[in-house]
């Protein structure tokens, strides 16, 4: 059985500054995000861009708990408060969202083309995977679901950016106000479901504990596997591998 190795204690300090920062690059782009998406969708009586832009004021909120997380001595102790805070901002973004576009479907309003909308969308396509990325690799390689999580709520808003960005130029282009409202419904379905995922812990690939093993009247520390881990998370930087049945580490090209 081949596993992850675990993080030096040198390197998980490394990497909780790393997540730090990243929270802040999360915060400062998604207050700018927040404040013109709130602006142009209300000038555009737009569901999807008000959606938009509470999942920015969410993200922030995330990142924030995330922060909190991470200012302590151990983290790990505040974790699991730190995903139920993020997923209960899930469920209030999919809430209000699927209301104001029900709202929308049902003659409460139609969507009006929105430059300044289309523009925020498309910045934030180009924007937020990169930093997800970057989020979800420091988080596996450190073992915190919080990280991990918070790296989800980033990668909600690219897909969030594509779907709105959608609707926007179809609405735009061909007068598909109704397509405005469904990105919002969209946007709060997927809200429900990353909530519900934080809400049971169930992110992918963070847990590189360690257990004690026995042998020769010495204990030592031996890792364990990662249960449930997704395809390609189990290696280390620069693919190294560790086996339990004492086989040689294994190199993967």
């Amino acid at each position: 059985m081949t596993v992850r190795l675990a993080p030096t204690p040198a390197r998980r300090a490394v990497l909780s500054r790393r997540i730090r920062l990243f929270a802040v690059a999360t915060i400062t782009y998604n207050v700018v995000e927040a404040i013109v998406a709130l602006w142009a969708g209300g000038v555009a009586d737009s569901s999807a861009l008000i959606g938009f832009g509470l999942d920015s004021v969410i993200e922030v909120a995330s990142a924030l708990a995330l922060s909190w997380q991470f200012s302590a001595k151990d983290p790990e102790r505040r974790e699991h408060l730190t995903l139920r805070m993020i997923a209960v901002s899930f469920f209030a973004l999919a809430a209000f969202v699927a209301t104001d576009a029900i709202r929308s479907l049902t003659g409460g309003g139609e969507a009006q083309h929105s430059t300044p909308g289309i523009v925020i969308a498309a910045l934030s396509l180009a924007i937020m995977p990169v930093l997800s990325w970057l989020q979800r690799r420091a988080g596996r390689e450190l073992g915190s679901r919080t990280a991990v999580a918070d790296s989800k709520q980033t990668l909600l808003c690219t897909y969030l950016s594509a779907v709105l960005l959608i609707g926007l130029v179809l609405n735009s282009t061909l007068g598909w106000w109704w397509a405005d409202a469904g990105a919002g419904l969209v946007i709060a379905v997927v809200a429900v479901r990353e909530g519900i995922s934080a809400w049971r812990g169930d992110v992918c690939c963070t847990v590189p504990h360690t257990v004690e093993a026995t042998g020769a009247g010495k204990s030592r520390p031996e890792p364990t596997s990662a249960v449930g881990c997704c395809e390609g998370c189990g290696s280390v930087p620069g693919g190294q591998t560790v086996s339990l049945n004492g086989a040689a580490p294994e190199q993967h090209a």
